[in-house]
């Protein structure tokens, strides 16, 4: 079971090098359950952070975790399987924080 209050369990303490993922998703992705669905998969695979509404429309998402996880969340915002509609993401990778727990609609 994956708890949504847990640390990250894909990191140096398990030897697998996290990162952290920050993606901008823009299209018609507000008020249409984009955040929840978001939420739902990054907690499937594993992953901590959040993702929050912009005040331009777009979507927010940082996620940390295994780079793995975290690609497969990657590739799952830009499926089309998602509430709404995507028309664009744009990523950006660094270093985990390591202060994230659990993933939270902000």
């Amino acid at each position: 079971m994956i708890s949504d209050t847990g640390p990250c369990d894909h990191g140096p303490v398990s030897g697998i090098p996290a990162v952290r993922l920050t993606a901008f998703v823009r299209g018609h992705v507000q008020g249409v359950g984009f955040r929840w669905w978001t939420r739902s998969q990054a907690l499937r695979l594993g992953l901590v952070g959040w993702a929050r509404n912009t005040d331009d429309g777009r979507v927010e998402v940082v996620a940390e975790g295994a780079r793995q996880p975290c690609d497969e969340l990657l590739v799952a915002l830009r499926s089309g399987e998602s509430p709404g509609a995507v028309t664009a993401v744009v990523e950006r990778w660094d270093d985990p924080k390591g202060n994230l727990r659990g993933f939270v609609e902000r």
